[in-house]
Parts: structure tokens; sequence; C-alpha cells
């Protein structure tokens, strides 16, 4: 059945995606003895006819059973949602995601930390410990494609869900979930974001080296494996396409963080063969000791790059840039500064002779960059082709009107909070237009998918509900302008 869409709160994110046709040459003609059957796949329909963006979603027909709360669950079926699936959000009646009045800003209105997660998403609450409830979560497993949650470990074992349990209700489904740790001493342990930034490598190599460890504000552990977790999930149903059957899904934060932070597991490697030249630190000749130190805002890359100030920096605390010292434009970074003779300086001239004295030369740049506020750099330097990249501050990325146009900002309307603004979808298709739609009050949807989706005659939906499975629901009512 197609989900119902909500009429408040819709935006549709533009989309700048362009499908080049390349053209290539004839295979010159073999013997037919020699030549391969090609493989195909018959199960793939037709091309349709219908315009780019008029042809449904890329998870169009998709059922998701939503059984995740705070960030790192959403996330990833927040991003299924946005591609179309139906995501049907189970939650307890009377308190329902505990995101909702976390960080509230707005009284008696859900949090941004919930609706900036849970976008697209229908609402249904269902006390799972009761009999009625039970029967209302097995007709949900059986209805759904896949089941997605990031409980402790163990929980959904104790609710008598088991893996055994949901395969004999629907075999076809496939069971993901977000863990702290995968198998190992650490897998019944619980974690959170900084807990994970710090278990996979990213809070010992970040900071500067004299200083102690820190987390990033990006939020790599949940956000980050959520992201993860809804790449397994479509493979998953993929793969369930040739075989008929579901599998279990699993990503691991610690595993998530440790992908992200690849590079410093590159340059552990590194450095049993001698010390990490591009790291800041070799040019102090400050000695290496047996694991990767934290680089500063040295590039990752292998490319000398710094934070450096630019004008109005004494009263601005994001007027600063990120400046690459790139090999291949180190000529035209020379005539900008007015450094022509750093060209053919042997001291200069070549990668190596730079790198002890990389101190110097961001100073030197730096004495340019603060004559120039962030954005005058940018234009001067990328016609050059120089590496820069300006530090934008959440106001600036609030109210950036390209991020409005591709929908990578979108500001949606709430029934109690009113207007806000929020992260759109990140991947653009330029066959499946993504509509934001606002988050879901607390069982907004209860009866809808107790009625539509379920198919309970409304004598079992009198007797759900009279047993208390349900709790009470919230209906949608517009905040006054």
């Amino acid at each position: 059945m197609a989900k119902k869409k909500p009429a408040q709160g819709k935006i549709k994110a533009a989309s700048r995606n362009v499908v080049k046709l390349v053209t290539r040459k004839p295979a010159p003609k073999v013997k037919a003895k020699a030549q391969a059957k090609p493989k195909t796949n018959g199960n793939l329909p037709k091309p349709s006819s219908k315009p780019f963006g008029k042809d449904g979603k890329a998870l169009d027909g998709v059922r998701i059973l939503d059984f995740t709360h705070v960030q790192s669950g959403p996330t990833c079926t927040q991003l299924l949602a946005w591609m179309g699936a139906d995501v049907i959000k189970v939650e307890r009646p009377g308190v329902g995601d505990i995101t909702r009045g976390q960080l509230r800003d707005v009284p008696n209105a859900d949090s941004l930390y919930f609706t900036m997660l849970n976008h697209n998403k229908r609402s249904i609450t269902l006390d799972s410990k009761s009999k009625q409830g039970m029967k209302v979560l097995e007709r949900l497993v059986k209805s759904c494609d896949a089941l997605v949650e990031n409980f402790a470990p163990g929980a959904l074992d104790r609710m008598g869900l088991t893996w055994e349990r949901i395969h004999a209700l629907n075999p076809r489904m496939v069971v993901a979930s977000v863990k702290g740790f995968g198998p190992g001493p650490y897998e019944d342990c619980k974690v959170y974001e900084n807990v994970a930034q710090c278990a996979g490598g990213s809070a010992s190599t970040t900071g500067h080296h004299e200083g102690p460890p820190l987390v990033t504000g990006a939020q790599i552990g949940d956000s980050g494996t959520g992201l993860h977790l809804a790449l397994g999930i479509v493979c998953a149903l993929f793969q369930r396409n040739r075989t008929g059957r579901g599998q279990k899904v699993l990503t691991a934060m610690q595993d998530g963080v440790l992908n992200l932070c690849r590079v410093k597991l590159r340059d552990q490697q590194r450095l049993a063969h001698g010390p990490l030249t591009e790291y800041s630190q070799h040019g102090r000749s400050v000695a290496f000791g047996d694991a990767v130190p934290r680089a500063g805002n040295d590039s990752g890359g292998g490319q000398p790059g710094w934070i450096l100030k630019c004008k109005g920096w004494e009263a601005d605390p994001d007027a600063y840039i990120y400046f690459i010292t790139q090999a291949p434009a180190w000529e035209n970074i020379c005539d900008l500064i007015s450094k022509p003779e750093w060209k053919t300086d042997p001291d200069y001239a070549k990668p190596p002779a730079r790198l002890p004295k990389l101190k110097a030369i961001f100073e030197t740049i730096e004495e340019w960059t603060m004559t120039k506020t962030k954005f005058e750099v940018m234009a001067l330097c990328n016609p050059l082709d120089i590496p820069v990249g300006p530090i934008l501050s959440m106001k600036e990325l609030a109210h950036e009107p390209s991020l409005r146009e591709t929908g990578t900002v979108v500001e949606v309307d709430h029934p109690t909070r009113g207007k806000y603004l929020s992260v759109g979808n990140p991947i653009k298709l330029s066959d499946s237009i993504t509509e934001v739609e606002r988050s879901p009050l607390l069982g907004e949807h209860t009866d809808e998918i107790l009625s539509k989706v379920l198919k309970f005659t409304p004598a079992e939906i009198a007797e759900i509900k009279a047993s208390g499975a349900t709790g009470e629901t919230v209906k949608p009512k517009m905040a006054a302008e």
C-alpha cells in the first residue's frame, strides 16, 4: 500500500545531478566462436518512459519496522525514509523516543534532537510487553521488509523477538542492528557517541601533539554508523532479490569510526618504516612514538595544510581558512604571497626541502591571509588551483543560499513547534527526488497503521486499544503563526 503523505510540512529538495551520456567507439567485430555470451539480468524492466524524477522513489514499496531511538538508528531509518521507504517507528505509549524531550527549546513540543532525525516516518505507540501489543508486533514483522534496532545488547531477544522467532514469522525479513562493539571482549558494553570516537581511534589522533585527545563535533560514531547501516540494509534487500531470504546486518560503532579513520591506520603502518614527514612535528624535530600521534590541523592526505587567520580574526572566531601547500600549486602560491624567489630557492623549491620549514612557511602565508577575508582568499586562490577552504560557522551554513537550493538545508513546518531548519538528504539521485516531511507526533499514525497497513478489523482494533497496548495518541494541530 502506498504511504500516506501528510499535508503539512513537506519540502521538495531540488537536485542538480547531471547524467552524462558517454559514447564509445564500437568494439571490433570478433568471430562468434570467440565471443562469450553476455550475462544479462532478465528481471530488469524496460527503461521507464516517464521523465526523470517522476517515476517514484528509489525505495518505494519497501517497508521498515523501526525500533530505533536517539541518533544512530534514527539516522539510518531517516535516510531510508528519504529514499522512499515506508518507515513505521514503534514507540512506547506516553513516552516515545527519549529524544522527544531532550534538549527541548520549545515548551511542550518535540525537540529539534528528535524532529531532525525522524523525518518522513510514521509513528505507532505500542506496549510490547502486553499480549495485544505483541500480537500487533508480530503482524508488523510479517508485513515489513527490514527491522532496524539499536537497543542495548540482548534487548530484542528479551522482547521475544529473537532471530529465530522473526524468521519463523517472516523468512524474508532483514534484521539490522547498531551495536557499540562487534563480537569480542566488549560486545556487551553500552556505547554512546564519544565512547565510539574514543574506541574507534578518532580521539587518539585528534588534537594537538602536546595536548590531550579530543573528540570531534561531527557525529561520526552515531550518525556515521547509521549511514553505514543503511548501506548494509540496502545491500541485504538487493541480495534478497536473488536468494529470497533475509539476513542479519550488524554495524558496530567502533567499526564505523575506524572505517572513517582509515588514513590513521595507514599511517600506523607507515610509522614502522620511519617518521611521518608530512606531520608538522617532524619539521619541529619532535620524535615520534610507536603510535600515530595527534596531528593538529595537518592534512591527512599527505599534503601539508594548516588553518590560518584571516582578516577580522580578532573578533570573529571563525575568520580562518584551511590552506594547503600542494606541490603543483607551489609556484602560484609563491607569486600570490609575493615570494617569487621561493620558486627557485633550493631550500623551498621542492616538497622535501620545505617539510622542515612548514612552520615558517605557513606563518609567511598567514601574514598574507590576515589582509583578506576568508572569502577573498578563496576568490583569489581558486582560479590558481590552490586548495583552500573557509571555516564556515553553523550560522553561515544555515543561511547559505546554495545549500537551500539543493535541499541540503531545508525549512520544515511542524504542528507544535512551528518552522525549523533541518539537514536534508545528503545523497542526491536524479531519478528519485527527495521530499522532506516533518517528523511524526507520538503515536500519530497508530490508527492508520492498525487499519490500513495491518488490516485489523474495527473490532480487533477496539480490543487492542481497550487493552491499553497503544496508549493515548497525539493528533496533529498546526502551531499558531
